[in-house]
């Protein structure tokens, strides 16, 4: 068990088997080293300097490769990308929009053959269609089911070359979701009528997904994909007159008005005041079959419905699934959930078909942070306290298990469908927007990336602690902590204050602040074979391009951020795979908002891609 759970996560960054937890401290940093003979294995490269580039920037002896771009042919049939000619039958064929996790499962042991499974998050029409050809106001149908068909997945063969790198080719396996594709909704609130619509009076099928940002690889080999935020495309929620609905609906963030891609013209059921449970059909965790072609996609309930940046899995020691997720939002949770049923090993339908219930039952957790320093030493400035760490305990707060609440006033199916308000009902810790939050198939523990969150401390709004130790947190910081997953209490500390080295409210796990690199805005992460840490980050603020780092997380060199590569100029670096001789990125929305914009990556019109990145003597990475 423990080995097949790994071996996923060796090669994804997604999934990890439990292992004994470690000591509360895992010791602190003290090294010096860069480069060369000191470096911990797997970060054993010449960082990039911070850029502006319209680029992708590696180290010196790597080299990097375009997998694949949107539009690229994915199902038979597909045309050419041509920006001039797009059409929505044509990007349902295509590679879809603003790539954002990226999964490299394989189909044998060998590795030669693989699954290449991408999320596609949202759309920027702005950027998108030709200067001139788009009016925000008035999209056309067209231009509507374009996007449409440019939001959800990819599923492509993505065999090894004989060069090293990752070729797509045509395969019975390639597949598109899209916001047309039918999924079946499983877990305690399916059949709800909280879920019921016109369109479906069962409550059980569901027509499409969006929002989908990162997500994780089972050690089953499926993917899950979180539908993070949904609410930008539901329009009219200042018709919503019922208080109750109101409360709701403002707690997850619906706008006023009409949206701005307008799909409501085209849809009602993006119109709350004419499908109201529509948009309770969307935020969740939902799971693809990349080995059936032919599976229906499933949205699992029994997850709870937020703004799931991801999800990802681990093994406890007793067999029963544990997932992991972040609600990507200012001031909100981290969750988990406990699987009633115990995993079975292996990849075959059998296995695959049994794993995927594990997640129909179970326990679903929100997360209660305590620390260990005295308040007045946790002033907001992220001045480190006395005992030198930002630390403490936790409490896993149980919210619901099948058809029985936890929480008072809520029943079992509003916890699910209205899990934000749930949590706040039982009073978990407010974060920093939590975003990616994996456990490392290595040491056992789980890591969560913190974004940011330039509201914390503002007036009217929640002060400092220790788990979120600054106020007005612009560079974000990275989360770890020690438990059994099926377990409610862990032990918890910060890895990383991020920011500009030199400022004093930075924290490098205790390593020499001199010698690593800046990083600001962690989101997500992945682990390389040695349980060396990956991040990427999303809307640097300090003044470059977002990146890919490696960090130790044990030993002398534990904090050693070393930055590995810049994706280009406006761009956000997602979906890191880390691979003995090979890395991915998803390179999204390059030059969005930017004057000037990008021209990545074919010197033309920019469009977001999937990367690959090797050692030009193919060797291992980092070493």
């Amino acid at each position: 068990m423990a080995a097949t759970a790994a071996g996923f996560a060796a090669l994804s960054g997604t999934a990890a088997a439990e292992v004994p937890a470690l000591a509360a401290n895992p010791g602190r940093g003290n090294g010096h080293g860069r480069s060369g003979g000191s470096a911990v294995p797997g970060t054993d490269f010449a960082p990039v300097a911070p850029n502006t580039r319209d680029a992708v920037t590696v180290p010196d002896g790597y080299e990097q490769q375009v997998v694949i771009r949107w539009g690229d042919p994915v199902l038979p049939g597909a045309p050419e990308f041509d920006v001039n000619n797009q059409t929505a039958a044509a990007q349902a064929k295509q590679f879809g929009y603003n790539n954002d996790f990226v999964g490299l499962i394989p189909q044998d042991g060998s590795g030669k053959r693989n699954f290449l499974v991408v999320n596609h998050e949202y759309t920027t029409e702005t950027e998108m269609f030709p200067e001139g050809t788009y009016d925000e106001a008035n999209p056309t149908e067209e231009q509507v089911r374009i996007a449409w068909a440019a939001h959800g997945l990819s599923v492509v063969q993505a065999d090894r070359a004989r060069d090293g790198g990752l070729e797509v080719k045509p395969s019975r396996y390639n597949r598109r979701i899209t916001i047309d594709t039918e999924f079946e909704v499983r877990g305690p609130a399916a059949g709800s009528d909280l879920l019921k619509t016109s369109a479906d009076p069962t409550g059980t099928v569901v027509r499409g997904t969006q929002n989908n940002c990162a997500g994780g690889v089972t050690p089953w080999g499926t993917v899950l994909s979180g539908e993070e935020n949904f609410h930008q495309y539901f329009a009219h929620g200042e018709r919503v007159t019922d208080p109750g609905e109101v409360e709701r609906l403002e707690r997850y963030g619906l706008v006023s008005g009409e949206t701005s891609r307008k799909w409501e013209r085209f849809d009602k059921r993006w119109d709350v005041s004419q499908e109201p449970n529509e948009v309770h059909r969307f935020g969740w965790v939902v799971e693809i079959d990349p080995n059936d072609p032919n599976a229906k996609p499933v949205k699992h309930t029994a997850l709870g419905r937020f703004k799931h940046e991801a999800a990802n899995v681990k093994i406890a020691r007793d067999g029963r699934v544990v997932v992991y997720s972040g609600d990507d939002e200012r001031f909100d949770y981290i969750y988990k959930f406990v699987s009633n049923g115990r995993y079975k090993p292996g990849r075959s339908a059998h296995a695959r078909r049994h794993n995927m219930a594990l997640l129909d039952e179970g326990t679903l957790y929100v997360a209660k942070f305590t620390g260990n320093s005295p308040a007045s030493e946790i002033d907001g400035s992220g001045r480190l306290p006395s005992d030198g760490e930002f630390d403490g305990t936790g409490e896993w707060l149980p919210l619901a298990s099948g058809d029985e609440s936890f929480v008072d006033g809520f029943t079992a199916e509003e916890v699910y469908v209205f899990t934000r308000l749930a949590a706040d009902k039982v009073g978990a810790t407010k974060m920093d927007r939590p975003e990616d939050i994996e456990p490392n198939p290595v040491n056992g523990r789980i890591y969560a990336a913190l974004t940011n969150n330039t509201d914390r401390g503002a007036s009217g709004e929640a002060g400092a602690d220790e788990p979120n130790p600054r106020n007005g947190n612009k560079n974000g910081h990275v989360l770890e902590w020690d438990e059994d997953g099926t377990e409610t209490t862990f032990v918890w500390r910060l890895l990383l204050v991020c920011g500009d080295p030199s400022a004093a409210d930075t924290y490098f796990g205790g390593f020499d602040k001199s010698q690593v690199s800046p990083i600001s805005c962690p989101d997500n992460v992945a682990f390389d074979g040695y349980g060396n840490l990956w991040i990427s980050t999303d809307g640097n603020a300090l003044g470059s391009n977002d990146g890919l780092f490696s960090v130790p997380v044990t030993g002398p060199n534990r904090g050693e951020v070393k930055q590995f590569l810049t994706v280009p100029v406006g761009a956000e670096t997602c979906g890191p795979v880390v691979r003995d001789d090979i890395v991915l990125v998803a390179v999204q929305h390059p030059g969005e908002g930017g004057e000037p914009g990008s021209s990545w990556p074919d010197g033309g019109h920019a469009r977001p891609a999937i990367v690959a990145v090797r050692k030009s003597d193919g060797g291992r990475i980092g070493a």
